[in-house]
């Protein structure tokens, strides 16, 4: 019987894919308490500027700086999302933890996947280098693939040049995009395409077959800072700014 979804991994296989970054998504509502909120300092000074500039009022100033930071964490689940997904390819499988993102069953192929070309500073790109390069050596027939599932272009080449200063290069360390590396794997040109197409019929399918999670409390940062403000007569802005900057000279007076 024929797939429903893509034609190079099952609609099961799919599916929990798409159930594990559904839980991800809850997970990440659920985990922006106000001690999460708080725990890299809230700038608002910031906030002040975006408020007025803007002409934002602060409930939904703060709630857009909490999806931010859900927004923050979901990236990095896409990231797995598609680590997963490509695992469920013949003759594929995922890292999990291992030093790699994607290895061929057989060793063939090692693979680190960045869902962003720009997510990595030069002290980042040397390091993944160098440990492509490792696996590389270890491994004599191996390919070994930098991935960016968003890249600026469509390619598959090596990867050389000067990073920190210092000249790279491995005949089978490669840089590679999205689209090229769905379809290495996959043997099909539009794999990744196939799956751009799916996702909206696949997504409803397990929507409608997903059990609600009634125990989800979503994003209850607002809530407790709001409840401090009821007591504190503060405004929201300046309840956040106690909270996170009360021992500053002069911030005990708000």
């Amino acid at each position: 019987m024929a797939n429903k979804y893509v034609d190079f991994i099952s609609d099961e296989h799919l599916l929990n894919c798409i159930e594990n970054l559904h839980k991800a998504y809850l997970r990440a509502k659920n985990n922006i308490t106000k001690q999460n909120f708080y725990s890299n300092k809230v700038d608002t000074i910031k906030l002040t500027f975006d408020a007025k500039f803007n002409d934002i009022n602060e409930d939904d100033l703060i709630q857009s700086e909490i999806l931010r930071q859900i927004d923050k964490s979901i990236n990095n689940s896409i990231g797995t999302f598609h680590e997963q997904i490509l695992g469920g390819i013949d003759s594929y499988e995922v890292g999990n933890l291992s030093g790699f993102d994607i290895k061929a069953t057989d060793d063939t192929l090692f693979a680190d996947i960045k869902n962003k070309h720009n997510t990595m500073n030069s002290s980042s790109a040397e390091a993944l280098f160098q440990k492509l390069a490792r696996y590389a050596d270890d491994y004599k027939k191996a390919k070994c693939y930098w991935v960016q599932i968003l890249a600026k272009g469509s390619f598959n080449h090596n990867w050389k040049g000067e990073i920190n200063g210092k000249e790279y290069s491995h005949s089978r360390v490669f840089k590679i995009s999205g689209d090229q590396f769905y379809a290495l794997l996959s043997g099909q040109d539009d794999a990744l395409f196939q799956l751009y197409k799916a996702l909206p019929k696949a997504i409803a399918d397990y929507m409608n077959s997903a059990q609600s999670e009634q125990d989800i409390k979503e994003n209850s940062a607002l809530d407790e800072i709001t409840s401090e403000t009821e007591k504190s007569k503060r405004s929201i802005l300046d309840q956040i700014t106690f909270e996170n900057y009360g021992y500053y000279l002069g911030f005990d007076k708000l």
